[in-house]
């Protein structure tokens, strides 16, 4: 039974990754491409903006949260920006997730971004509880002196672990050859604590322009 459940994880996760791999490839929508986020009503509706040539870049720091249409999920070692770029109606961007680069604290070298495919397998819903009956275990004791076994880890089910990665990648930032505006995440490797975090750059460098976005931790 351990082994078969592995392999199910495993096979997802191999899944999950082949389609953030094709993220960089296409550039027309298809059933496992990314398909972000509403963008906001305007760029100022967001913690920073900036003009790029003729596209402005708007962006929001949400942390190790990852906002969803369902609720938000939970991350321990990435960060997550909810990125939306302007432009004129019907204007259309081709765009890179190696066009987005996050420094934190002013470090030399910045983080590139991540796809979506690396960070499902370390998503957890804070909404979500197992089963009553895997987490109320009668009280047992030993030897007459009340000694409970330490509980066992519990064990997402595959199929939530699914739903959780369709979320991700659902609300991350679609790239290729698109329409604005648009909007999604971007995902980030850092597993420090926020509070950490004094200072914050978000930086684009595409075609189009370069802009540096300053961002609240």
């Amino acid at each position: 039974m351990r082994l078969s459940h592995v392999l199910r994880i495993g096979v997802l996760i191999a899944a999950i990754c082949l389609c953030a791999a094709g993220q960089s490839t296409q550039s027309t929508d298809a059933p496992n491409e990314a398909k972000g986020m509403p963008p906001r009503a305007a760029p100022a509706d967001y913690q920073a903006h900036a003009e790029a040539g003729a596209v402005t870049v708007a962006a929001e720091f949400t942390g190790h949260s990852i906002p969803t249409p369902q609720g938000i999920l939970t991350t321990e070692d990435y960060v997550a920006v909810e990125t939306g770029l302007f432009g004129a109606p019907g204007a259309r961007i081709k765009l890179s997730a190696d066009d987005f680069t996050l420094r934190i604290n002013g470090r030399k070298t910045p983080l590139p971004s991540l796809p979506y495919g690396l960070v499902v397998g370390n998503v957890k819903d804070p909404e979500w509880e197992p089963p009553a009956s895997a987490s109320s275990k009668t009280k047992t004791s030993i030897n007459g002196k009340g000694d409970e076994p330490p509980p066992a880890p519990v064990k997402v089910p595959i199929e939530v672990q699914r739903a959780m990665a369709q979320r991700v990648q659902k609300a991350s930032l679609p790239v290729g050859d698109r329409t604005l505006p648009l909007a999604g995440l971007i995902f980030f490797q850092y597993g420090g604590r926020t509070k950490s975090i004094h200072s914050l750059e978000l930086i684009y460098a595409a075609p189009e322009g370069n802009v540096t976005l300053t961002l609240q931790p």
